[in-house]
């Protein structure tokens, strides 16, 4: 299959790609945010694009993440990309002085994805969390010219922290893909078999095995949550977003995990609510 044809066909359309963004739990576009909004939503149909080629396209996946990969090192050699999403991309880079890591970071993390399906130990987990979610956290840092180490390495915490998030909001999801992101080892913990994760919420093993995960969570979102408090008011809200948002899937998490049912639209916005002018404070 040729690049052209990759890059024409394979890909899913821009339209295609921000419909999927606006589906999804994190959004790091408020429209609080002002002018930069627009590099935030580049930024964020990029990682769309890049995750909907790693988990939804039915073939050629690696050859397609090549292709990305291809596309992205055309715009930092000052060519033109093909893709709608890239082009866009394009323009943020630029404007922005985006560095290629994080961008290089997210591709990677698909690649692993389809040939990595299980992870023995949280450390681990957290390893891939540095490829698949640390980056658009850095580069959210860059868009506000605040990347500085210690704000980078907050964000790792808070980044890590709505991965694991995902991972266990969407456990069946993930096993009908024949991905278990959970720690082996906590599988064998809580005495948990693969058939378990069909319906986690419906078994007290289960129901165990996602409070202890959501408790690491919202341990590494505290660690992250001072990073807030070092940002100007636009930034703040960014981050303010991303943890009260957090907060509020692990407060409908764990109320499942002790019910054994998910939590209302009602419910999810008023934890919202509660938690955004805390969040903001950097507590």
């Amino acid at each position: 299959m040729s690049a052209v044809t990759l890059s024409t066909e394979g890909l899913p359309s821009q339209a295609e790609v921000m419909a999927q963004a606006s589906r999804e739990n994190f959004p790091v576009a408020s429209v609080l945010l002002g002018p930069r909004r627009r590099h935030l939503l580049a930024i964020y149909g990029y990682a769309r694009l890049v995750d909907d080629v790693g988990d939804e396209v039915p073939a050629h996946r690696v050859e397609l993440l090549a292709h990305l990969n291809e596309e992205l090192d055309a715009i930092y050699e000052d060519r033109q990309p093909e893709h709608p999403v890239m082009t866009t991309l394009a323009d943020t880079i630029r404007a922005c002085r985006l560095p290629p890591a994080p961008f290089k970071r997210l591709i990677e993390a698909n690649r692993r994805d389809q040939s990595i399906t299980r992870y023995e130990t949280f450390g681990e987990l957290l390893d891939y969390c540095q490829l698949s979610a640390a980056p658009v956290g850095e580069l959210v840092l860059h868009v506000f010219d605040a990347a500085t180490p210690k704000r980078i390495a907050l964000s790792d915490r808070i980044c890590a922290a709505l991965q694991v998030i995902e991972h266990l909001q969407d456990i069946g999801e993930d096993f009908s893909r024949g991905r278990v992101y959970l720690p082996q080892e906590d599988l064998t913990r809580f005495g948990c078999d693969e058939a378990t994760l069909t319906a986690p919420l419906a078994s007290p093993s289960g129901r165990a095995l996602v409070a202890f995960e959501a408790r690491r969570a919202r341990r590494l979102l505290a660690e992250g949550a001072a990073l807030a408090g070092t940002l100007r008011l636009a930034p703040r809200l960014a981050v303010a977003g991303f943890v009260a948002g957090g907060r509020t899937a692990l407060r409908g998490l764990e109320r499942a995990a002790q019910q054994a049912r998910k939590p209302s639209r009602i419910e999810r916005r008023m934890w919202l609510i509660a938690h955004l002018p805390r969040a903001a404070s950097g507590r």
